[in-house]
């Protein structure tokens, strides 16, 4: 095919040979993109020799913001053959309409680009227009927001000035699901994405015909230029934000009161209205706010309400305020009050909570926080309760690590990643954070606080020591702390606690922050209040907003502008990788691996990098895989050092031990306006009982990673096949129950029916990767760890299962099954032989705990409503469907198990 060369008044830019598909009928056309007095035009015209060459007299769709280009819904269904690759394309504009199919190559390629250039600057044009015109119009940030040129909406993730139809999109996610359903697995086969083509863009032309490659799919993927554009403006206004905002003071009322599941009995004034100045905003923390069983497993409570009406009512008396959020998970609530009149400069208002009890999401421990942006600062607001008893510090440490890690947020009128805890300006930690003080002597601590001698004992200080060996909150600040340990009181009293365990007092409660512009007017304690065996704290905190000055931003965007224009047209990005290849070691269920590379900007430009999809998928990795960080900016000469961490969960580990998946990946990293780079990943799997099926466990005499791997993907296969158990020797006869389950139960019950908070408490790190090797490799004599690692273990063992104890077939049945007993064990004489003899066994299991629930603190609906959630899991496609009245039938199910009697 010869490339068209037109000749006639108009001036060509570029042209391309394809045909219109017209009444069921293909006629031949060039398309050529034309510049006529500055402005550009698309010129159509039929391809006979008659008329090649001349542009005047022939169909001519003007270049501007009612111009479309569109990729048609049939490219997702054509074949992809190398010579034969079609592009079928909509051209909209001035009120015409055409549909054209274009070959995939070169040519093509080169024409699309041209035109994609002319809307870019007609893009650019309409941009920088508004936002001089009015840079502050949109809600979220004051940056411009681009503008899509078709349809005048902001543009996001799925806009482009070649965008997708609609029904594209749609097509691309039903060609996955089904590929998905075939497959029976969410997962993929790993394989270069085929825009990268790597054999064909190295090869030559073949029979005179054009090079044929699949990256004209480039140009229409949602990732499109002028986000990157927008995304380099936020940036550069950012480092350049001392030029055009102003700094005003604001006044933060932080507060923070373990109330010990105790209702309000008093008025909140000596706590929240002191002062004669009413603060501009209050961020008050409460823990402990109900200590029912409910509340421990996420049910409503009442001590909500209570506690919020008690506060709004003891709000400062001189000004109206608006509560912009509240958040709580179990007994942590956050509430955050703005004054009226600062309510419209809030905005991007977002909660989140992060559990840290035991599996690492039960909330008796853990994290709520609130985020928002106030005038052009961006701030975040952390109430946390940590880990209990003097000698815990380091899981104290732990859980405010993990909690940083976890707790993030997704902005969604921002096109960007989510949030997490560092990424803001000014962060705000409170809360009943426990440590305590390292003097066991409780009279010696006490005679120090008769003197006053606050200085010598937090010398002592568990925070202080943790922060100054960076161990935690390394680089947070706190006032000067001259009140009295808040911690702990006879309730109702004044009184150093008097119980027969006479614990020492400490400070166990505080009010941290980190950020510039932050100045602490007073840090104090509340005595006059009686209500719990806690003190309130309190800290006012003068905190320096950034406030926009509009014609400096007005001048520092046009300055930014003007500069990225002349680097566009003068350079193009570059980086530089330290390493493409990764080959993570032995990879284990739920321990973390990290391999470290760095990227450097080699060009002349900033550069905006991010991690992206292959095509047709939906995330830019496996599950098991993350980068971090996974998008940034670079400029010439700057390096940033990138982190890919492996860490297989519950979500991922079946998959990995039946071989349906691989630790084996390939990741792109898509350099704006520049090209992408590509990462291949790869690990060696070790197999782990968690995540096995009841079914596989059964017929494995050997511990997991003793048996072949081809021995596992059979078994895994076989699991839904009935075997006559006549026809089974002694030697092939499947156990009764997993030896797994029976090694931990027989633990428990041999070692910790008195434990004191069993279930309740969670076990550590280390201990549990010891007991997850211990079981994989070994049939152990005794399990290693403490009660409570063992307790965390067996229930990651039952949540990590394929199909739970109950099985997803029977899971409404349990739910709509009649509350007598006899009917439910009846029904649960229906589960396969393995799932029904692991039930009975865990049931009375638990029924000899309760036994002791005098030493070990349990009871019956506190054990049915936990192992509710493990046994009688709802099916995958009603999670997130369940409603409070179906988990509450869920609990009442197993309820009924633990209170009857064994008559088995």
């Amino acid at each position: 095919m010869e490339r068209p060369t037109p000749r006639g008044r108009g001036k060509s830019v570029i042209a391309v040979n394809g045909s219109e598909l017209k009444d069921g009928t293909k006629v031949p056309r060039v398309l050529y993109l034309t510049e006529n007095k500055g402005e550009y035009e698309l010129s159509i015209s039929a391809t006979s020799e008659a008329n090649v060459g001349t542009i005047a007299g022939q169909t001519v769709i003007p270049i501007n913001n009612q111009f479309h280009i569109i990729q048609e819904a049939e490219e997702a269904l054509l074949i992809d053959d190398p010579f034969t690759r079609l592009c079928r394309i909509r051209i909209q504009g001035d009120q015409m309409n055409y549909l054209f199919e274009l070959p995939d190559d070169e040519y093509c390629l080169s024409f699309l680009t041209e035109v994609k250039k002319v809307q870019q600057a007609l893009t650019k044009s309409i941009v920088a227009e508004k936002v001089i015109k009015d840079p502050f119009g949109m809600e979220s940030a004051s940056w411009p927001q681009v503008l899509d040129p078709l349809h005048g909406k902001p543009s996001g993730a799925v806009n482009s000035e070649f965008r997708f139809d609609d029904d594209f999109t749609d097509i691309l996610n039903l060609e996955k699901k089904n590929q998905q359903n075939q497959t029976g697995s969410s997962f993929a086969s790993v394989a270069v994405p085929s825009r990268i083509e790597p054999t064909t863009e190295k090869d030559g032309s073949r029979n005179g015909q054009p090079r044929v490659s699949n990256t004209m799919r480039k140009l229409f993927e949602p990732n499109n230029q002028s986000v990157a554009r927008e995304g380099l403006i936020k940036y550069y206004l950012a480092r350049r934000e001392k030029e055009y905002v102003n700094i005003q003071s604001f006044r933060f009322f932080i507060g923070t009161w373990n109330v010990n599941g105790q209702s309000p009995d008093t008025s909140l004034d000596p706590w929240l209205c002191t002062g004669t100045h009413s603060p501009d905003v209050y961020c008050l923390g409460f823990q402990e706010l109900d200590l029912s069983t409910e509340a421990f497993f996420y049910f409503d409570s009442n001590k909500e309400q209570e506690w919020l009406s008690a506060a709004e009512k003891s709000l400062h008396r001189q000004s109206k305020y608006y509560k912009i959020k509240l958040i709580r998970l179990v007994g942590m609530m956050m509430i955050v009050f703005v004054k009226k009149e600062h309510e419209k400069h809030i905005r991007d208002v977002e909660a989140e909570t992060v559990g840290t009890g035991i599996m690492g999401k039960m909330g008796n421990k853990g994290g709520v926080a609130v985020r928002f942006v106030f005038h052009n600062t961006s701030f975040c607001i952390v109430n946390s309760h940590l880990a209990a008893h003097v000698e815990d510090f380091e899981r104290r440490n732990q859980d405010y690590k993990d909690i940083c890690a976890r707790m993030t947020f997704q902005v969604s009128q921002q096109n960007q990643p989510s949030i997490n805890i560092s990424k803001h300006d000014i962060v705000i930690w409170l809360g009943d954070l426990n440590y305590r003080l390292c003097l066991p002597d409780a009279s010696e601590v006490k005679a120090l606080i008769e003197k006053s001698d606050f200085k010598k004992l937090l010398e002592y200080d568990q925070l202080n020591i943790q922060r100054k060996t960076k161990k935690a909150f390394a680089d947070f600040n706190e006032g000067e702390i001259k009140f009295k340990p808040t911690y702990k009181y006879d309730t109702k009293s004044d009184q150093w606690d008097s119980s027969g365990k006479c614990r020492v007092p400490a400070w166990c409660d505080r009010v941290l922050w980190r950020g510039e512009s932050v100045h602490q007017e007073s840090y104090r304690s509340h005595t006059e209040l009686r209500t719990s065996d806690h003190k309130p704290v309190s800290s006012l905190l003068d905190v320096g907003v950034k406030i926009v000055d509009e014609q400096r931003y007005k001048k520092v965007f046009e300055d930014i502008v003007r500069v990225m224009d002349r680097m566009e047209n003068e350079f193009l990005p570059s980086l530089s990788l330290s390493r493409r290849d990764f080959t993570f070691g032995d990879v284990k269920f739920r321990q973390l691996q990290r391999e470290k590379f760095q990227i450097t900007n080699d060009g002349q430009v900033p550069c905006h990098f991010s991690f992206i999809p292959k095509l047709n998928d939906s995330h830019y990795s496996k599950q098991w895989l993350r980068a971090e960080p996974c998008e940034g900016y670079l400029e010439p000469n700057e390096s940033v050092e990138i982190s890919l961490e492996v860490y297989v969960s519950k979500d991922s580990v079946t998959l990995l031990n039946s071989a349906e998946d691989k630790i084996e990946d390939i990741l792109v990293l898509h350099l704006d306006r520049g090209k992408d780079y590509f990462l291949t990943i790869g690990g060696n799997y070790l197999p782990s009982c968690f995540g096995t099926s009841l079914e596989s466990l059964c017929r494995m005499k050997k511990p997991i990673r003793e048996v072949p791997i081809t021995k596992l993907i059979d078994l895994e296969k076989s699991r839904f096949e009935l075997v006559s158990m006549d026809n089974i020797t002694t030697d092939n006869k499947p156990l009764q129950i997993p030896k797994e389950i029976w090694l931990l139960v027989d633990h428990l019950f041999k070692n910790a029916s008195r434990q004191e908070d069993l279930f309740q408490t969670p076990g550590t790190q280390e201990e549990l990767q010891q007991i997850f090797d211990c079981l994989d490799t070994s049939i152990p004599q005794t399990i290693p760890g403490s009660n409570h690692s063992v307790a965390e273990a067996l229930l990651i063992f039952l949540e990590a299962l394929p199909e739970p104890v109950i099985c997803y077939e029977l899971h409404l049945r349990c739910l709509e099954i009649p509350s007598d007993s006899r009917s439910c064990r009846h029904l649960i004489d229906q589960l396969p032989r393995c799932h029904r003899n692991v039930f009975k066994y865990l049931m009375a299991f638990l029924r000899e705990l309760l036994k002791h629930s005098e030493d070990n603190k349990l009871d019956a609906k506190m054990l049915a409503t936990l192992f509710a959630s493990l046994l009688l899991r709802p099916p995958p496609n009603l999670i997130g469907r369940q409603t409070q009245n179906d988990r509450q039938r869920a609990v009442d199910f197993i309820y009924g198990f633990l209170i009857s009697g064994d008559n088995d």
